[in-house]
């Protein structure tokens, strides 16, 4: 017998149609996804199961004596309850069966002869084992540590907690309760990866039925076995993960396209046939005429489906060559007397794309805001290389004028014409009437696609994203990725979207207890790397080559190999004085570097002026890159004699 069935549900939304004879089974066990874009009707599909919404035709069951979880249902709680009366709260019924062993052991010392007595106590002491009473404080702390519910969060009020904090402990009072049907809407929202990841197995070897509502990709592989699509107020089924779902679909796409062309042609070829006996006229061709029209009027041609426009568009400085990116050094940062980052360093290369992860609270933010010059460090030094022009997209994209429409948006931020701007809006899938809108109409995804759009305009050769599909759907988020995937240039990003980190990382830097562990190499090999305990870390890999084509360089056999520099003498003193004196020189440079390019900007329809600017500009670059080299080289050997 399944555990939920459901035949025929339809749903308007006043005369808006929502589901149309929807019909599925669930059998016991099943652990299943329910994916489509936001508005599709997900959440109406939810709550109509759960019974907060009436529905408008069909039949909604569940299985005979079978009991469900919601995640998203907050029940009532007394005002003083603390977080572990909450979770306390899943063993009610092993409470009560305790508390009647506990009135029934009385009862028996007064009256010691009684076989009924003990056989009653045999039966309840039978039912609190099935109920795991026994275990209550070890399931408690097992469930507590895999969702990061900290000791001191146990015994605070529930009622003072953030809204995240009191959905993630009421995930886990609904996953101590054993229930034989899990309904979750987006359970991995407030909860890093790795809790992510705990959540995720647990799921996998859970007993019960699961159905969720999930845009987590990695999530979905790891915990689902079966795929219900919701789109156009109907549903497909695919039987598998979200990876056999995403190449499934594009496979039914294809081959309703292929149906689509076929009927069409066939379609076209018969009506020319028809025209072609009616131009001969005999009264015999009239007639098979009149009946392939009758044909035709029966045929039925399969829709065309909707297909994705991809981008073709790319963005950033091809020509930027400088090799290191970023240098930083010996971060560390406080708050509170809590120490966040300490003494943290890594370089970053040209064309590298990092991924900067890290548990909730790990510093993740206060690094990128240290990096983007909104936070000052407590100590250590960042330089940049020569000419990095970065930029940033944050996970709310905000607009001076949100009132604009999206071509008048890029007139004026980009000051380009009318066609220029609906070309690039084309570009980055903005089409047809999309560019009439205005920015305060679009999705997150959409004004984040958006201001990926405007930056396409400038030279930038770093881009910098902090939780880029944070609270998007599937397809917003693929539309991101497309966006990410069209830059040419250095990749550094937050995000707690696995599938995101593994599409684009080929670095790891992982902040856990205000330390940095550098790993080269994709995020599922540092998985890897970290379930095998940690050891060795991989050895770097050679900087990824810009796109354009340069002359063959000497291998590292073919160079001899230079005489050791000798050591300075003087000590640490010495060295720290030839440091301060390298920084206060570098500063200068990159002050004049930027005056001159001021002053380029200022002469430009001075061609004379100009290429002497660029001369003295090249120069100063130079030495900038040369005292850059020099600090990285004394700093080095500064720190080795600490």
């Amino acid at each position: 017998m399944a555990d939920i069935t459901v035949q025929n549900l339809t749903k308007y939304y006043g005369d808006r149609l929502i589901l149309k004879d929807i019909s599925f089974d669930i059998q016991p066990g099943e652990k299943v996804a329910i994916l489509g874009a936001n508005g599709a009707g997900k959440t109406t599909l939810l709550n109509i199961l759960t019974g907060r919404l009436s529905y408008d035709g069909g039949h909604v069951a569940f299985g005979q004596g079978r009991t469900a979880g919601v995640i998203d249902q907050m029940p009532d709680f007394p005002p003083e309850s603390t977080v572990e009366d909450i979770l306390r709260l899943a063993f009610k019924e092993s409470d009560e069966v305790a508390a009647a062993m506990d009135a029934l052991t009385d009862e028996m010392t007064r009256k010691p002869d009684d076989a009924s007595l003990l056989k009653r106590y045999a039966q309840l002491e039978t039912r609190l084992e099935i109920l795991g009473g026994y275990n209550r404080d070890y399931e408690i702390n097992r469930v507590c540590n895999g969702l990061e519910i900290a000791q001191e969060m146990r015994s605070q009020k529930f009622d003072l907690l953030s809204g995240g904090e009191k959905t993630r402990i009421n995930l886990a009072r609904i996953i101590l309760e054993q229930t034989d049907v899990l309904l979750l809407d987006e359970p991995t929202n407030h909860l890093d990866m790795d809790a992510v990841d705990w959540l995720g197995n647990y799921l996998e070897n859970y007993r019960g039925t699961v159905l969720i509502i999930s845009h987590d990709r990695w999530f979905i592989d790891q915990c689902c076995d079966r795929v219900i699509e919701i789109h156009d107020c109907t549903c497909d089924f695919y039987n598998g993960n979200y990876s056999y779902y995403a190449v499934e679909r594009e496979r039914r796409r294809e081959e309703q396209l292929k149906h689509h062309e076929h009927e069409l042609a066939e379609k076209k070829r018969l009506e020319a046939t028809a025209r072609s006996m009616h131009e001969h006229g005999t009264e015999h061709l009239a007639k098979r005429a009149a009946s392939i029209e009758k044909r035709i009027a029966r045929m039925k041609v399969t829709d065309r489906p909707k297909t994705d426009k991809k981008m073709t568009v790319t963005f950033g400085d091809p020509n930027y060559e400088t090799e290191e990116v970023l240098k930083v050094r010996d971060i560390t940062k406080s708050y509170d007397g809590r120490e966040i980052l300490h003494n943290v360093s890594f370089n970053i290369r040209n064309r590298e794309r990092v991924a900067l992860l890290g548990a909730n609270g790990a510093g993740k933010t206060t690094m990128l805001k240290i990096l983007l010059g909104e936070e000052v460090p407590d100590g250590g030094v960042i330089r940049k290389g020569v000419g990095l022009k970065p930029a940033y997209l944050p996970q709310q994209v905000y607009f001076a004028n949100p009132h604009r429409n999206l071509i008048d948006t890029l007139i004026y931020d980009k000051n380009v014409s009318m066609q220029v701007a609906r070309n690039r809006l084309g570009s980055f899938q903005f089409i047809g009437e999309t560019q009439l809108k205005t920015v305060d109409m679009l999705s997150g995804g959409e004004k984040s696609r958006l201001r990926l759009c405007e930056l396409m305009y400038d030279p930038l050769n770093l881009l910098i994203l902090d939780e880029p599909t944070n609270h998007l759907d599937l397809a917003s988020r693929e539309w991101i990725e497309e966006a990410v995937e069209a830059f040419d240039g250095t990749l550094l990003f937050v995000s707690h979207d696995r599938y995101f980190v593994e599409r684009f990382a080929t670095r790891v830097l992982y902040l856990e207890n205000g330390h940095l562990t550098d790993f080269i190499g994709s995020y599922s090999a540092f998985l890897d790397w970290r379930a095998k305990g940690g050891g060795a870390l991989p050895e770097a890999a050679p900087a990824p080559a810009p796109k354009k084509k340069k002359a063959a360089v000497p291998t590292l056999d073919d160079v001899p190999k230079p005489p050791e520099k000798p050591k300075r003498t003087g000590g640490t003193k010495n060295l720290q004085k030839l440091l301060n004196t390298l920084e206060r020189e570098i500063s200068q440079l990159e002050t004049q570097s930027s005056d001159l390019e001021q002053q380029m900007v200022d002469a430009a329809s001075d061609s004379g002026k100009l290429l002497e600017l660029m001369t003295e500009k090249e120069a100063c670059d130079e030495k900038l890159a040369a005292k850059m080299d020099e600090w990285e080289a004394v700093a080095a050997e500064l720190e080795e004699l600490q």
